[in-house]
């Protein structure tokens, strides 16, 4: 009896054993699929990002938990006023979380944005980003975007673009780059997880964003042609 519980108990470590070892390798595996497919995506200077109508803003917190600035937020911020100021995008489409009335994610990005010089017109504020990939499903079916750049860190665009380009958009990453903090590793470390959790979304478990709505194309600025006058030169009639 003994001897028979051992054998038992020796077959379901070792199952344990494969059952974990499969799973490391999903999960690397997962990753770097993630990572390889969306690496020619990425642009790290601002001036090398392609060019889009519309640039999409991933919300996150304006403080940190401890209270201070937080470095991922104002990084997006000044990247997106840059994109703005150079031509790069003519709009950007805030996206963030808005539970709650004491924490409002679009609202910060919006008042950030305006005080950096980038005009109301140019700016459209989504509620409802509650995740990253809400942000995606409801800019194609909401805002009914087909082609856009998204403005975050080098390690969340692999991430977003690969939900975008899975949903059909055309999508494209400008790096939104800061000074690496004391907890980024955390960060990243989510990230890793948050990618094969993606996989599952998207090729499993068909998921749906959390709210939709009807469809709210956004507008561009109209830019009004340069018109160059044309210069008539007459020359004087010769007398014979």
């Amino acid at each position: 009896m003994y001897n028979m519980l051992l054998r038992w108990a020796k077959r379901l470590l070792m199952s344990l054993g494969a059952l974990l070892l499969l799973a490391a390798l999903l999960f690397v595996l997962g990753n770097l699929y993630v990572l390889g497919s969306t690496a020619r995506y990425i642009d790290r200077q601002i001036l090398e990002c392609r060019p889009a109508d519309v640039g999409i803003v991933f919300g996150t917190s304006h403080w940190t938990r401890s209270g201070l600035r937080n470095p991922h937020f104002h990084a997006r911020m000044r990247t997106s006023a840059t994109l703005i100021a150079e031509q790069r995008v003519s709009h950007l489409l805030l996206s963030g979380d808005n539970r709650t009335q004491a924490y409002n994610e679009p609202r910060a990005m919006w008042r950030d944005l305006h005080r950096r010089g980038v005009p109301a017109d140019q700016l459209t504020m989504d509620f409802a980003g509650f995740s990253t990939y809400d942000t995606l499903a409801r800019a194609r079916d909401v805002f009914q975007l087909e082609r856009a750049l998204l403005v975050t860190q080098s390690w969340h665009l692999p991430r977003a673009i690969f939900i975008g380009r899975a949903l059909g958009m055309d999508v494209t990453g400008c790096v939104a780059e800061e000074r690496p903090t004391a907890d980024e590793w955390r960060l990243k470390a989510r990230e890793w997880a948050a990618r094969v959790a993606t996989l599952g979304d998207i090729y499993v478990w068909d998921r749906q964003p959390y709210f939709l709505g009807p469809a709210e194309p956004i507008e561009l600025r109209s830019v009004e042609p340069v018109i160059t006058p044309t210069l008539y030169i007459f020359e004087p009639e010769s007398s014979e």
